[in-house]
């Protein structure tokens, strides 16, 4: 394709420590509030609702009830998060009918639960932050040691008088040796 039928955004660039890599400018997206009235704004978004799907989950308050969440974060693809207090497991996971220009290959006969989900208060923005996000098993381990405390099975157990004096850290290290010269 000759470069003068690109629009501007489209122009390759070059750069050359690249070599022969072409740069593409990507499309501007338009705020929430600047989408013309005769368009739909998924005509403008990379389809974030069909990159994943989160389930609601019980509120930990258990050791045990932890250690499912743990497990939840030992496969790939999978992260928790909260979200005014709600915990979720999120598996980011495409949909198979998401076509490569963000468009539904099922719109027609989509399952009601796309069909019930609006733009009013989607992820249009890139601005979305969780109250929590876990990623790793480890970070699980962590928050489960502090809210429980040490040896504690439930929320609370941290609390309680017999585990005051204990502490979630490993035991102070001894001091390194004094080099005189």
């Amino acid at each position: 394709m000759p470069l003068v039928d690109l629009p501007i955004r489209d122009i390759p660039v070059r750069d050359a420590r690249l070599h022969d890599v072409v740069l593409l400018d990507p499309p501007q997206k338009p705020k929430r509030e600047d989408v013309p009235a005769d368009k739909v704004l998924c005509e403008f978004c990379t389809a974030k609702c069909c990159r994943y799907f989160a389930l609601p989950i019980d509120t930990p308050e258990t050791r045990e009830e932890f250690e499912y969440i743990r497990w939840f974060l030992l496969h790939d693809h999978a992260t928790v998060f909260t979200e005014d207090g709600d915990w979720y497991v999120c598996v980011h996971t495409v949909c198979k009918h998401l076509q490569d220009d963000h468009r539904c290959g099922i719109y027609e006969t989509r399952p009601q639960i796309c069909r019930e989900y609006t733009t009013k208060e989607c992820e249009y923005e890139d601005d979305w932050v969780y109250d929590q996000y876990f990623e790793t098993a480890e970070q699980v381990e962590e928050y489960m040691d502090a809210v429980l405390g040490p040896d504690g099975d439930r929320i609370g157990d941290g609390r309680r008088k017999k585990n005051r004096k204990k502490s979630i850290r490993g035991r102070k290290p001894p001091l390194l040796p004094v080099i005189s010269s």
